[in-house]
């Protein structure tokens, strides 16, 4: 599967969510560059993850202590136009990069705010960043605090059905604690195809990774170590999911959603977003209309400060 297709694959629940009761859509054929983008699922995944990650870096750009530089490629690419979207990941694999896994953010203590972008211009700003190989970044990674692997989900976290349930006694989990399959709640997630590359990644960059994961609302956020910790004790299961991919292809991945209760609270809305109609129109005139996120403010927790304070602490 394309690196574009990677990027912009919905899980089927999602896909379902979206057009339940709906007939079959007009636009099935459409059109894209020349890949197909079969629904506005996809380009509402496209609005959605890059409005979460720059949240994220302005929640935390706007404390005293820290600052984010987008690193990953789904960070830097190109967020205005999704023509220019897919071409970057394009231009990615032609490079023969369409494989790397790094992670989205990486942040930095305020105190070297100007040492790390005088780097990342010299190197030829945030979107080159993913076009240059990692052995040649050592200065500018040598000072990161942590990575962070962003995941974003379209819920309000406090409406959802199982909000503030308490963990209890499962059987399947041999009496530890849990909650049935089918309750849901917000959840930290990690994807099992990416746990094995970032592994490696913190342990030859020696950087700590953290998922965060933001909803419409709130945000959490986890040590990748814990993460696969509870994942390697069994206190969390995989949860097998179908996704589909623009193209139309689908695949079978397991995922691992942590419960938010393992999790720290990372953040929680100051100012919510706006929805905005948007549309593109293919080579051969049809429209597709979808919905684009923008605006809003996070702000970043005391806990999720204390997490920073206590890893710059260490490094």
């Amino acid at each position: 599967m394309h690196l574009f297709d990677r990027a912009l694959s919905v899980a089927a629940e999602d896909v379902e969510i979206e057009l339940r009761r709906q007939c079959a859509v007009p636009w099935a054929a459409f059109v894209l560059n020349p890949r197909r983008l079969r629904g506005s699922d996809f380009l509402m995944r496209w609005s959605q993850g890059r409005w979460s990650e720059e949240r994220v870096v302005q929640a935390v750009n706007a404390t005293d202590r820290y600052f984010a530089v987008p690193y990953g490629p789904s960070s830097t690419a190109p967020s205005e136009d999704i023509h220019e979207f897919e071409l970057y990941f394009e231009r990615l694999e032609q490079a023969g990069l369409g494989e790397m896994k790094r992670p989205d953010v990486l942040i930095f203590r305020k105190s070297d705010q100007e040492r790390v972008c005088e780097a990342v211009e010299r190197l030829g700003g945030e979107r080159e960043l993913p076009f240059i190989q990692e052995e040649k970044l050592d200065d500018l990674l040598s000072r990161a605090v942590i990575a962070v692997e962003c995941e974003n989900s379209l819920w309000r976290a406090k409406q959802m059905p199982d909000y503030g349930s308490e963990l209890r006694p499962m059987k399947r989990l041999g009496w530890r604690p849990g909650l049935p399959k089918s309750a849901k709640l917000p959840t930290v997630i990690v994807k099992d195809e990416d746990r094995g590359p970032l592994r490696k990644w913190q342990a030859r960059r020696k950087i700590p990774i953290h998922i965060w994961h933001v909803f419409y609302d709130l945000a959490y956020g986890i040590a990748f170590a814990r993460a696969e910790r509870l994942i390697k004790s069994k206190l969390i299961e995989a949860a097998p999911q179908t996704f589909q991919a623009p193209g139309g292809a689908t695949t079978q991945k397991n995922i691992y959603k942590i419960y938010y209760q393992y999790a720290y609270p990372l953040g929680s809305c100051l100012e919510e977003p706006k929805l905005v109609a948007e549309y593109i129109t293919d080579k051969n005139g049809h429209i597709l209309p979808f919905v684009r996120f923008t605006g809003g403010a996070l702000r970043l927790t005391a806990e999720a400060i204390a997490v920073l304070d206590e890893v710059a602490g260490r490094n």
